[in-house]
C-alpha cells in the first residue's frame, strides 16, 4: 500500500516539474516588441509540453478571441505561440528575458505575466483564469 501511494505520489508530482514556468519579470527590455498601442500575448513553451502547459494555451487564446474580438480583428491585440526550442525565437525571448514556458502580455513598455495565474486557473478553475485575463488586459487598455 504505502509502494502505490509513493507511485501515486511521484506520478502526481512529475509533470508539475517538468513544467519550468518562468517567474515573474516587469519591464520589458527594449520597446521594439510591441507598439505602444498593441497588445502583444506571447505563450512561450517547449516542443514536448505536458496537458497543462497545453491547456494554459490554448484557454489564454480562446479567451482573447471571445473578450476582445475587435481587437484581435483589427490588429491592436495578437496571440502569439512561440516554441523556444526554435532557433528562431531565440531574439524573442531574450528580448522580454523569458527562459522557460511563459504567458506574457506586452503593451509598449509595460509587461504583465500571467504564468503563475495560467499554472492555477486553467486546468482547475477556467472561469478564474479569464477573470484574469480579461482583468489584466483592461489595466493595460487604461
Amino acid at each position: 500500500m504505502k509502494l502505490f501511494r509513493l507511485i501515486f505520489t511521484i506520478a502526481l508530482i512529475i509533470p508539475i516539474l517538468s513544467c519550468k514556468a518562468q517567474s515573474q519579470k516587469n519591464e520589458v527590455k527594449s520597446n521594439s516588441v510591441a507598439s505602444s498601442e498593441k497588445i502583444e500575448a506571447y505563450y512561450f513553451h517547449f516542443t514536448t509540453r505536458c496537458t497543462t502547459c497545453r491547456t494554459i494555451e490554448e484557454n489564454a487564446k480562446l479567451n482573447l478571441e471571445t473578450l476582445y474580438p475587435d481587437m484581435i480583428k483589427n490588429g491592436t491585440m495578437s496571440f502569439q505561440s512561440v516554441n523556444l526550442d526554435d532557433a528562431s525565437s531565440e531574439s524573442l525571448a531574450s528580448e522580454l528575458g523569458v527562459s522557460g514556458q511563459t504567458l506574457l502580455l506586452v503593451k509598449g513598455n509595460k509587461k504583465i505575466n500571467l504564468t503563475n495565474e495560467g499554472f492555477m486557473y486553467a486546468v482547475v478553475k477556467p472561469e478564474k483564469f479569464r477573470e484574469v485575463i480579461k482583468e489584466k488586459v483592461d489595466s493595460l487598455l487604461k
